[in-house]
């Protein structure tokens, strides 16, 4: 798979930008805020609907637009895709393929698989149990889109769920009286249901993920210590396995048991929504013991394992380096040009050419003042 062809009008920078793209390692070369990791972001949006940058979707849209618009072409085993996006801050936004309207913006996701490893990436192992859980979902989508659905419905009910202990719980810090909650049970239910399919998922991912992010820090450390990952759940730690029923059961079961602090407290206190992605190097977690590099070394490692799994299993993603050889030192770039050297196709940004090593050195591109051109 690679993306042949990136076309934006009024996203972020670029008022208006068609480029050609092709396999292989491209370079994206340009000054800071010249506008490179904006290319990044808006094929990034395509394949998750989601900024790795910012949370809402108004800072996609260049100053004065209403409205941004993302068009790429895709290739996979010689067939071609386009992919369409309208982005509407505050409204629904709009999806075609092939020209065709698609139902839902999510029924794009899948389209285009796209791995992408930047410095905010350092988040994944110093950030909060957010971060974490977002890569795990948003990997969990790249390799089964269905879980877009999975996750949209369980976020909706916790949203619901949380109103509703919200209200109980300002009504009686406010002497206003206590509020009717028995349809508490119906959103329980609800959790239950989707909180059960979402934790099924993620616990099959990091089965399929522990052997590859071992090997993935294993090769980019060159053997300086084990990554370990486990999945640690809101339930505990004795769960049974990925039974979705069985699940939902345990689900129903701390959540009666939670009821009284929920109510105390105006939140819901159990479910995927509440669980960690737990890292280690040896014994040790990696969060507040690991140093600056080993740091950069996991965060690598879970990248290029997420990279490998998609790969393994039929559909190689394209594979995005923004910016990042500025933080690596010498061995460490080399060591990665090597161990990715082969992917399908590679982007990579960078500040200054010479940082990127002979490996990845393939197409070029210059980037500055809002213009894209090849010169190599």
């Amino acid at each position: 798979m690679y993306a042949r062809h990136l076309e934006l009008v009024d996203f972020r920078s670029y008022e208006k930008l068609s480029i050609e793209l092709e396999a292989g390692p491209s370079v994206f070369v340009g000054p800071n805020g010249q506008g490179k990791t904006n290319l990044i972001e808006a094929l990034g949006y395509v394949a998750t609907l989601g900024s790795h940058r910012v949370a809402t979707d108004a800072p996609l849209v260049r100053a004065g637009a209403d409205r941004a618009i993302v068009r790429t072409a895709i290739v996979h085993d010689g067939r071609e895709l386009l992919v369409e996006l309208e982005i509407v801050p505050g409204k629904a936004n709009r999806a075609r393929l092939n020209r065709a309207p698609a139902s839902r913006p999510r029924d794009i996701l899948g389209a285009l698989r796209m791995v992408l490893f930047a410095p905010e990436d350092l988040s994944l192992v110093r950030g909060d149990p957010a971060e974490r859980r977002g890569f795990l979902d948003e990997l969990l989508v790249a390799r089964q889109p269905r879980y877009a659905g999975v996750r949209a419905d369980y976020d909706r009910v916790v949203k619901q769920r949380n109103a509703l202990l919200r209200t109980a719980y300002l009504s009686r810090k406010t002497g206003a009286g206590s509020r009717d909650l028995s349809t508490l049970d119906v959103w329980d239910n609800h959790l239950a249901l989707h909180g059960a399919e979402l934790l099924a998922g993620r616990l099959e991912l990091v089965t399929a993920l522990r052997q590859p992010v071992e090997d993935a820090y294993d090769a980019v450390s060159q053997g300086k210590g084990s990554a370990l990952i486990e999945y640690q759940s809101s339930l505990g730690d004795d769960l049974p396995g990925s039974d979705r029923a069985l699940l939902a059961a345990r689900l129903l079961e701390a959540l009666a048991q939670a009821r009284s602090s929920e109510i105390e407290r105006g939140v819901t206190l159990v479910g995927p929504h509440r669980d960690e992605l737990r890292l280690q190097l040896g014994d040790l977690p990696v969060k507040g013991y690991a140093s600056h590099g080993e740091c950069w070394s996991f965060a690598l490692g879970m990248r290029l394992a997420s990279f490998e799994l998609l790969r393994s299993e039929g559909i190689e993603p394209v594979l995005v380096l923004d910016d990042v050889f500025a933080e690596l030192d010498t061995s460490r770039r080399d060591r990665l040009a090597e161990l990715v050297a082969g992917a399908g196709q590679t982007l990579v940004t960078c500040a200054v050419a010479g940082d990127v090593p002979p490996a990845l050195q393939g197409a070029r591109y210059d980037v500055a003042g809002g213009e894209v051109h090849r010169v190599l």
